[in-house]
């Protein structure tokens, strides 16, 4: 673990630093109206403007062009959203890797610089999808390009500096846009981003499963998970009902069997990735599986995994996240030796089975490589933080000795919503200090004493959700 860095700052410094420190500007302060000048950028059309005390939210489309290589080949219209507070403070750059949300929010490092935040939706998610869609252009450089037109057109009038930070696959967003566009972020904050170098091996996985929590947790997830198997016929029959009912289909995956035992194969991951430890005595995890019934087996896997996913209407939305697993990004294989192999009949599926067959697939293994070589060898002012219980963290980033001003934190019990908050109080001192130093907000006192600092901004209920959102368990 690094040694917190000493900082000897000259005059000149610190000066400009406590002159952006205080308390931020009204909204309003700007020169000209900020929605006029967000519209006179060049491919910016508002889709709604949305009020929030002392902020100016507005949902926009920003022309994008679907092959940055060969611009000329057309364009589509990807959403952002503009969360403005004042074109004097720092900005933060988010992504999720999904869908963008349209109400206002404010992420971790937004509230800690109390700037404003700048949210993109990832290319090939709906409605911020080319048609027709030539899915071999969805890609992380080509999503990073997306990252680095919308700051180079903002950048004109968000002038102060920018930190880019996203959670999950929103992490590994950020940590692509930071390897191809290196010059443009003066800060990066990953949290829980996975990093799988190999996609052929996935050991850390299994290792990570032995140990996580108590052994009596462990034991009585595992319980119901095999129980689940072993009464495959009965809950399958009633999933076929509940799919009927529900006018669900399973095309792409190929039938209920490989759906259901999807769903249930995902339950041990799905509850480490968005429970605690504590949740294990829950009345959702039966106690003693073998004398559980069926409805109680049923619920428990339903609430965990959700019987919904894998069925078309549920896999649909996710397209692109399968795309990327099964092409670049790749996914985790896992065993299960507390479940008799004559009850396992396909295993965890690859990504491919996830997408529809008309969508040609071919993996790329260099791609994961290539970026992890150069977090471990150029890392500059980064941020990595993970959930010691949260299984997408079993293969995270690491830093090489070339690493300058560069962090791999855990929070210790924490799931896939770990963040900076929850970090032991050293750790959380110095990443805060250090986010608020690559912003150029940091008061004279943090710089002096890393322990001083704190968040800038109070936390506001309606736009700081520290709760991780449920998602699908087997995808970050």
């Amino acid at each position: 673990m690094r040694k917190a860095l000493g900082w000897v700052l000259s005059l000149v410094v610190l000066i400009g630093t406590l002159s952006t420190a205080g308390t931020a500007h009204a909204a309003g302060s700007d020169a000209g109206d900020i929605k006029d000048r967000l519209l006179a950028i060049p491919g910016v059309s508002l889709i709604e403007e949305k009020p929030y005390p002392g902020y100016r939210f507005f949902v926009l489309n920003f022309t994008q062009p679907v092959d940055h290589r060969n611009p000329k080949k057309g364009t589509f219209q990807q959403r952002i959203t503009m969360l403005h507070k004042d074109t004097a403070r720092p900005t933060v750059f988010y992504t999720g890797g999904y869908n963008v949300s349209t109400n206002p929010g404010r992420r971790e490092p937004t509230q800690i610089v109390d700037g404003n935040q700048v949210s993109m939706e990832y290319r090939f998610f709906n409605p911020s999808r080319p048609d027709p869609a030539d899915w071999s252009k969805l890609d992380i450089w080509q999503a990073a390009s997306d990252q680095h037109r919308i700051f180079k057109a903002l950048k004109k009038i968000y002038g102060k500096k920018w930190i880019s930070t996203g959670g999950s696959k929103g992490g590994m967003t950020a940590t692509y846009y930071e390897r191809f566009y290196p010059k443009d972020m003066d800060g990066v904050v990953a949290y829980v981003a996975p990093n799988d170098v190999v996609n052929k091996e996935d050991s850390a996985y299994d290792r990570f499963f032995a140990k996580v929590g108590t052994k009596e947790c462990r034991d009585r997830l595992n319980a119901v998970q095999r129980e689940a198997l072993v009464r495959r016929e009965p809950l399958e029959k009633k999933y076929a009902e509940v799919a009927a009912a529900e006018g669900f289909t399973f095309k792409t995956v190929g039938s209920l069997d490989k759906a259901y035992e999807a769903v249930v194969l995902d339950y041990v991951w799905g509850f480490w990735q968005y429970s605690k430890l504590a949740d294990c005595d829950s009345d959702v995890i039966p106690k003693d599986a073998k004398k559980a019934t069926d409805d109680e087996i049923w619920t428990s896997v339903d609430t965990i995994s959700g019987f919904s996913f894998y069925t078309d209407q549920g896999l649909e939305p996710y397209t692109p996240y399968f795309y990327q697993a099964g092409t670049q990004l790749g996914a985790p294989t896992i065993h299960f030796p507390h479940i008799e192999k004559k009850y396992i009949r396909y295993g965890y599926q690859p990504p491919r089975n996830f997408v529809p067959r008309d969508i040609k697939m071919k993996f790329q293994p260099y791609a994961m490589r290539d970026v992890d070589t150069w977090v471990r060898n150029n890392a500059k002012q980064m941020l990595f933080v993970y959930g010691q219980n949260d299984p997408w963290g079993a293969e995270p980033f690491h830093l090489g000795k070339k690493a300058r001003d560069s962090y791999v934190f855990t929070a210790p019990g924490a799931n896939h919503g770990a963040n900076v908050a929850g970090l032991v109080e050293a750790q959380k001192d110095l990443a805060t200090a250090r986010i608020l130093q690559w912003a150029g907000v940091a008061p004279a006192t943090v710089q002096q004493d890393p322990s001083k600092a704190k968040p800038l901004a109070k936390f506001d209920s309606k736009l700081d959700k520290r709760d991780v959102e449920r998602e699908p368990a087997l995808r970050p």
